[in-house]
């Protein structure tokens, strides 16, 4: 006998019942649904697929450990908001676990990055250029006030400078390079400490960064889509560079 998800009386190891619910239930979501809206009690969901209720619950779990719904005790499961975190908390501890994952984030960057400016220097509003500014005002009221000797506005520094990167992906409009970028946050924070350290090896300070960075934000302004293309790559280049002073050749 067959049930609705076209499976045997046992089911294949390959994958379980309890994998085949969700990855059905992803789709559901995927196609259908909105962030807010409830899915079906756990008993009309095992009615529909003909499965246990704790088939269901199980399912449930791993649709919320993918960030595809919130659960609450009582509740009927809720399809949230996709933020990124769950992909961005495997980046950081990639990062955290193995220190050449840092380059490897890197190279993602780089094409990342250039569409990211690519795209804002095509499309970026007024707001979203306003925006874009003011993470690099704050990056640079940072950069002053360490040389002040305020030892907490690296920090903030680094805080402003994800943030430079975060919101030229938002004036690029690109959905899914925000998500991306959105996902890196804290993986890219981690990779910018890092690249300090190998900077300050090098020599070069906060300001020369928030310089390179107002290079690239001057051509976003332009419409010059190659100038900023370039802008990002020499940014990318020093990144590498300070990850080598740090780090070494992790190959």
């Amino acid at each position: 006998m067959k049930n609705v998800l076209g499976l045997a009386a046992r089911p294949s190891p390959a994958k379980t019942t309890v994998v085949l619910v969700a990855e059905q239930l992803a789709l559901r979501i995927h196609r259908e649904l909105s962030p807010g809206t409830q899915l079906p009690s756990e008993a009309d969901l095992a009615l529909e697929f003909n499965v246990s209720r704790i088939t269901i619950r199980e399912a449930l779990k791993l649709l919320s450990g993918r960030g595809l719904v919130a659960l609450a005790r009582g509740r009927k499961a809720e399809v949230t908001q996709p933020d990124g975190s769950v992909y961005g908390e495997f980046l950081r501890s990639l990062i955290k676990s193995e220190p050449k994952c840092l380059f490897d984030l890197l190279q993602v960057r780089r094409s990342l990055e250039i569409q990211s400016v690519t795209l804002a220097a095509r499309h970026a509003s007024r707001s979203g250029l306003a925006a874009i500014e003011s993470t690099l005002q704050a990056m640079g009221r940072a950069a002053e006030d360490l040389k002040n000797g305020d030892v907490s506005a690296e920090a903030r520094f680094q805080m402003a400078d994800v943030g430079f990167h975060e919101a030229m992906a938002l004036a690029g409009g690109n959905k899914i390079l925000i998500y991306l970028f959105e996902g890196m946050f804290g993986s890219l924070q981690e990779a910018f400490f890092s690249s300090r350290k190998g900077q300050r090896l090098r020599g070069f300070e906060l300001t020369d960064s928030v310089e390179s960075h107002a290079g690239i934000f001057k051509h976003v302004c332009a419409g010059d889509e190659k100038a900023a293309e370039a802008a990002m790559l020499t940014v990318l280049d020093n990144a590498e560079k300070d990850l080598l002073a740090a780090y070494g050749n992790p190959h």
